[in-house]
């Protein structure tokens, strides 16, 4: 049982007020490393109140915010019962997937060989999908389109190409990223490959359809329930 806690002591808290000061307090955007923490949230069935942090009125610049989180980035939570029943406030994305898997003992292998491996491709997530995803979005959908040397936009490209084809690879005959076994692994992945070819429009410049497991990992996984609802959390305010 959740017991009530005063969150007071987070300043964040005076920017979004917790209505539900026992649940898990998410700070976030529907962005792909944002709806690592949500769907994660969804998945695991637990209780937690979703605050929008609103990058388009700079909440991420704000002295609240930065109490949490001092690089102002996204997704960030307070755990009201922590270890020790002690109140944990969470930055990055991999490691609130991490603490929320250890918490629960789910999405992630008991078994130490497993494990590891699980953590393995959450970390090549974080290192390398997550950023030249990233960086090929901003060259070729957004302000980086303009510049005329396309050397930079060629080399996020054929990164990308490579990240998704080390993916494939990984898929084949497999469910799963860890076998039949959906876990933080494959959150970890969601979010990017998704906006890869959804936001970003980048599916053709990387050959997407071309690949033969990672298009089927992504549609069975984005029908999952719980995914369905953490993409959209948090929502907009009206």
């Amino acid at each position: 049982m959740r017991r009530m806690t005063n969150l007071d002591a987070f300043a964040i808290t005076k920017r979004w007020p917790a209505k539900h000061p026992d649940r898990i307090q998410l700070y976030s955007l529907t962005t792909p490393n944002g709806v690592k923490a949500s769907i994660a949230l969804e998945e695991l069935e637990l209780p937690y109140e979703a605050h929008y942090a609103d990058f388009g009125k700079d909440d991420q610049k704000t002295p609240e915010f930065r109490s949490l989180n001092p690089y102002g980035k996204i997704p960030a939570i307070i755990d009201p019962n922590g270890p020790g029943g002690k109140p944990l406030p969470l930055f990055e994305s991999g490691a609130i997937l991490l603490y929320l898997a250890e918490e629960t003992g789910r999405l992630l292998p008991r078994d130490p060989p497993r494990r590891a491996e699980t953590i393995q491709w959450l970390f090549f997530q974080m290192a390398g999908i997550g950023p030249m995803f990233g960086q090929l979005g901003y060259f070729h959908k957004f302000a980086g389109r303009e510049i005329e040397d396309k050397r930079p936009l060629e080399r996020y490209r054929d990164e990308t190409k490579r990240l998704l084809a080390v993916m494939d690879e990984r898929l084949n005959g497999r469910e799963w990223i860890m076998d039949d076994e959906f876990t933080i692994a494959d959150i970890g992945m969601l979010g990017p490959v998704r906006n890869l070819i959804g936001f970003y429009d980048a599916g053709e410049i990387v050959e997407f359809d071309k690949l033969k497991n990672v298009p089927r990992w992504l549609e069975q996984g984005l029908a999952r329930p719980a995914v369905q609802r953490g993409v959209k959390i948090p929502a907009r305010p009206a």
